[in-house]
């Protein structure tokens, strides 16, 4: 595909392609586009053959030159590990003679967090680069294309190529300049400073929490997050989405950007959270336990993510996808925002429709929410 001397390509894997190039585009604030972590999902199995991700990144360049623009892309079989759930839209389509799959994910794989999808060196390639997008899809029939969970600067690009705007709702923790956790708490009204404060208690006086981050995380922990993580990942999805292999890449390739978060009791590890380092937020991703200790969720998701947030001096904490009790501990509702290219004209009419009244519908939850924080009022 080319485009006035831009030439637009599809990769087989982010692998296949210059690591400087890419994270030249990717920046340094979003861990979740960066090579490192792509290449980590390419190379431990988590995405590729047999697994529903077919790595498809696209890019462009000039002539022979350097990348100017990337988005990181998949061909998906299923509507799995995306967290934005379209498969009311599948079985639609299917009912109606079509074919939903395979479709096209823009996307960081099993990652509900924010961040850029279109990966450029200057804000006039995003057009090509979605036309690209679109141009794959109709060369190959695939249904349409996805991007999810895109950072605000950059859904105006994609609102301005047509694609349809899709919102839901996460709980973001929001650091308003505290010195520390427990300035934190007196933002809170009386009650819930409290009942914050007894969980905290509880949950710290069963185990002994470490946080751990770099060359400090051994295989030996990784060994320990893997059980959590499968635990998990059994009870919530029937198979859990990442490979044994992807957790010691994420260690020996961005050990840097991660804090593991661990609870021992009398040496022996018993439950962890990990959280991955960007540029102004801490990004909470999995968790997982084999005692069931009272409050010890809250404790290491929540309240070790916020104290490592403080620590670090950034201004959010993304504790991932749903989770209305993350309400009543401090994290407040945010609008999340997915973009959507349909194929199929009479398909893309009636799924403009349900987005109209569905966005309707998020606003007011929305608004509900934020009188439902645990805020002090003024």
């Amino acid at each position: 595909m080319s485009d006035g001397g831009l030439a637009a390509r599809v990769g087989g894997s982010v692998g296949a392609f210059d690591r400087d190039q890419w994270n030249a585009l990717a920046g340094t604030d979003n861990p979740f586009v960066s090579y490192e972590f792509l290449t980590a999902l390419e190379d431990s199995g988590s995405v590729g053959a047999g697994t529903g991700w077919q790595p498809a990144p696209l890019v462009i360049s000039e002539d022979d030159g350097p990348l100017i623009a990337a988005m990181p892309a998949y061909l998906k079989g299923h509507s799995q590990g995306e967290y934005v759930f379209d498969h009311n839209w599948a079985d639609a389509y299917e009912r109606a003679g079509g074919n939903y799959y395979p479709k096209l994910q823009i996307a960081a794989p099993f990652t509900p967090a924010t961040g850029p999808r279109l990966l450029l060196s200057d804000d006039a390639f995003a057009a090509p680069l979605l036309a690209a997008a679109e141009q794959l899809c109709l060369q190959n029939r695939f249904s349409g294309a996805h991007a999810t969970f895109i950072e605000p600067a950059q859904q105006p690009l994609f609102e301005a190529a047509g694609w349809m705007l899709r919102a839901d709702i996460q709980f973001h923790w929001h650091n308003h300049g505290f010195a520390g956790f427990d300035e934190f708490l007196e933002a809170l009204a009386s009650r819930k400073r409290k009942d914050l404060r007894k969980e905290r208690a509880a949950a710290q006086a069963e185990v002994e929490i470490r946080r751990l981050n770099g060359d400090d995380i051994r295989p030996e922990h990784w060994d320990a997050f893997w059980q959590f993580y499968q635990d998990t990942g059994a009870r919530k999805w029937g198979t859990p989405y990442l490979t044994r292999d992807a957790f010691d890449l994420f260690g020996q390739r961005m050990g840097e950007k991660i804090v593991l978060v661990l609870a021992f009791q009398d040496e022996e590890p018993v439950a962890g959270a990990l959280n991955f380092i960007g540029g102004d937020a801490l990004y909470g991703r999995y968790w997982g336990c084999t005692r069931d200790i009272r409050f010890l969720h809250f404790e290491l998701c929540y309240y070790q993510a916020i104290d490592a947030a403080i620590e670090l001096g950034l201004s959010r904490v993304e504790a991932g996808a749903q989770g209305g009790h993350k309400l009543a501990r401090g994290y407040e509702p945010v609008e999340t925002v997915s973009a959507h290219w349909i194929a199929d004209p009479g398909f893309r009419e009636a799924i403009e429709d349900f987005l109209e009244r569905e966005r309707a519908g998020v606003a007011s939850d929305r608004n509900y929410l934020a009188t439902r924080t645990p805020f002090r009022q003024a």
